[in-house]
């Protein structure tokens, strides 16, 4: 498990120039655990408080959005639900999709914070001004991060930075 950090001037300043939040999915917004009803769909489990977190930074004028290798019923009708402004699932090129996303939400790469959690978003990691991963990420994923969350990946995360950027606005 990571390290727990502290709130450094850095992190602060990084956190303040962020306009985007983009996020992976499972072990980020959810721990990671993948759930089969007896027909065989997909369930996923996502934690209220981060989606009041989410709530707040559109609250806030923040922009959000998921990029995720895997396709979910249950992830579209969350990311309407929350209002998340970008759903790209099924990505086989998250790099690529994720400059698509930029050019739609005009910003750019360091006024984004990305949360991952897997060799996936390493390569997004390295791109983003704030890069953050949940504590029960995969260790390789660590060194590429400037910040890593306390909670865990579906269990109150994505909440932890919400809160972060909100209060690096006041």
């Amino acid at each position: 498990m990571a390290q727990k950090q502290k709130l450094t001037s850095e992190i602060i300043n990084k956190a303040k120039k962020v306009k985007l939040l983009l996020m992976d999915c499972d072990g980020v917004l959810t721990d990671g655990s993948l759930y089969f009803s007896k027909d065989g769909e997909e369930l996923k489990v996502f934690n209220v408080k981060d989606g009041q977190g989410i709530v707040s930074l559109h609250k806030k004028g923040f922009q959000t959005g998921i990029i995720t290798g895997r396709k979910s019923l249950m992830l579209e009708r969350r990311a309407k639900e929350l209002k998340i402004h970008y759903l790209k699932q099924a990505s086989k090129d998250k790099v690529s999709d994720f400059n698509l996303i930029l050019s739609k939400a005009n910003v750019e790469s360091d006024e984004v914070a990305y949360i991952g959690d897997d060799i996936p978003d390493i390569d997004l990691l390295k791109k983003v001004g704030f890069p953050i991963a949940v504590a029960d990420s995969t260790k390789e994923i660590f060194e590429y991060v400037l910040y890593t969350t306390r909670k865990k990946g579906g269990k109150g995360a994505v909440r932890e930075v919400t809160d972060i950027l909100i209060k690096s606005r006041e």
